[in-house]
């Protein structure tokens, strides 16, 4: 979880692959309505967002007792709870500071989120105060690979 090129959805296939679970990237689960408001710089509201949390819902309980990695920016306490119902799940957050997202939404190409949402995200971002592993984002996806490798023990 975190906001917008935090590095969620690379670290997420580096540590599906680590450990042998499907990836999933929560952007892909977006509805065309939210896609073209992000692409205008509109911010999502709650309303907006609330189906696609539920398809990320969806998407959690289709693989408990499997596993998966989900990219996905969990901005609020709220969503998480909407998206872990009614199990826990394990939560990374991609600590980030705004500086960093700014210069790497530079260098980002074809995607439909706006620059212009950087600060709508750390607005709404509720950082966890628990249940998540809590790690900086501008360390490389290697170096984050391995503390989420030692911290939960996968070889």
């Amino acid at each position: 979880m975190g906001v917008t090129c935090s590095g969620k959805s690379s670290l997420g296939r580096a540590l599906a692959e680590r450990a042998h679970y499907p990836f999933f990237d929560g952007d892909d689960y977006h509805p065309v309505p939210n896609i073209a408001k992000m692409s205008k710089g509109i911010p999502l509201t709650d309303d907006d967002r609330l189906p696609w949390l539920n398809t990320i819902n969806q998407l959690v309980i289709s693989h408990l007792g499997t596993g998966a990695v989900i990219a996905c920016s969990a901005l609020k306490s709220y969503y998480r709870q909407i998206i872990s119902s009614p199990n826990e799940l394990e939560f990374i957050y991609l600590k980030s500071s705004k500086e960093l997202i700014v210069e790497r939404m530079a260098l980002r190409k074809a995607h439909f989120m706006s620059s212009n949402l950087i600060d709508s995200q750390f607005h709404e971002l509720e950082e966890p105060k628990a249940g998540a592993l809590i790690l900086d984002a501008s360390q490389s996806i290697a170096t984050l690979l391995d503390k989420i490798s030692h911290y939960y023990a996968i070889t």
